[in-house]
């Protein structure tokens, strides 16, 4: 199959550090060349990959300082991919809804995976929409039409690239985003209560660095609660696999949550609030501990010595590996190439217009 991959600009193919989406991506690239199909990517011209790169900037736009609206790279990202339509049997879209705009005027089928939740200003689009479309979880799904619904294909971390120890130090770790939707004021409060180790480690965005400085920041002592910045892939590994469990209490439907199944991988148990897919990727009482809230999380870290840490990478390598996503997204492709999708489609199932 000739299937174009997608991609936002902010972020390289792979991240160096955080990117969930990108990182993602990267798999599936990786995993269809592997399988013989011709991958075209569209993402940042700094991208690491083995198939054919379109990039229409030479690096991602989060490190370059002089871009002040990325949604213009995006577009121009977005119309190469439409120019060149023609040569691919498929469009996998992973760059949101804008794309999904020219979803009727393409010669070529779009697939979107869903990578966030609907939100108003994006009724418009989603009620045009004429293309086919994927969750990441059952979750997912709330909020989104059934028109043109394929299903979930969950997302996949290379359970290989992680290393697996039971041997783990008693530090609580926070890896993600800090902001208020990952919560991160949570796990400072479950450690302080329980008077335990927690190291933080990720990015502050600009638009939260308000919130990392009122109610972050002056927490951070270096003993109790340790800041350690943004971790790239090999610092995150050696704090997954020497942690005691990864706190998550994420305050919004999250649709994924890539890092419990990294952490899980390593044999590091979940704590996590119940919202979005925490209930679909942790196993309660088995891979970890899905709460309520800050006193049912303090209360479960009490509880960890109760788990098998050889089921958390168990359970991650039979669901979440890479192996799974690929065989996912290629029985997608087969089903939209054969027109077999189409049905989903209802009352859309007029031709595209000639490009």
């Amino acid at each position: 199959m000739r299937i174009a991959l997608l991609c936002p600009l902010w972020e390289r193919v792979p991240p160096p550090a955080y990117g969930g989406i990108e990182a993602v991506v990267s798999l599936l690239a990786e995993g269809l060349v592997e399988r013989g199909h011709q991958v075209t990517l569209y993402a940042s011209g700094d991208s690491i990959t083995s198939a054919e790169l379109r990039a229409i900037y030479p690096r991602s736009l989060r490190t370059d300082p002089g871009v002040v609206n990325p949604h213009y790279y995006d577009w121009s990202s977005v119309f190469l991919c439409a120019r060149e339509a023609r040569r691919f049997d498929v469009i996998h879209n992973h760059a949101g809804e804008l794309p999904m705009l020219l979803a009727e005027f393409l010669p070529t089928p779009m697939l979107t995976t869903s990578h966030g939740p609907r939100i108003p200003d994006t009724d418009l689009i989603w009620d045009s929409y004429k293309g086919y479309y994927n969750t990441i979880s059952r979750a997912a799904k709330t909020g989104l039409p059934d028109r043109g619904y394929l299903g979930v294909v969950y997302n996949a971390v290379d359970v290989a690239s992680f290393p697996y120890g039971e041997d783990k130090d008693d530090y609580l770790l926070f890896l993600s985003r800090i902001s208020p939707e990952k919560g991160t004021h949570h796990a400072i409060e479950v450690a302080r209560r329980l008077r335990r180790r927690l190291i933080i480690a990720g990015k502050v965005d600009r638009v939260d660095r308000e919130y990392f400085a009122e109610q972050v920041e002056p927490k951070i002592d270096g003993q109790l609660v340790q800041f350690l910045g943004e971790a790239d892939a090999q610092q995150k590994r050696e704090l997954f696999v020497r942690a005691s469990c990864l706190l998550h209490p994420v305050t919004w439907p999250e649709p994924f949550g890539l890092v419990m199944a990294e952490a899980m991988a390593c044999g590091t148990p979940v704590v996590a609030f119940s919202q979005g897919s925490v209930p679909e990727l942790v196993v309660h009482g088995e891979t970890g501990y899905v709460v309520r809230d800050v006193d049912e999380m303090a209360d479960a870290v009490t509880l960890l010595d109760r788990l098998d840490l050889r089921r958390c990478r168990e359970h991650v390598a039979r669901h979440f590996d890479v192996p799974q996503m690929i065989d996912g997204y290629v029985a997608l492709y087969e089903r939209i190439i054969s027109g077999e999708a189409r049905a989903s489609l209802g009352d859309r199932l007029e031709e595209p217009l000639s490009a």
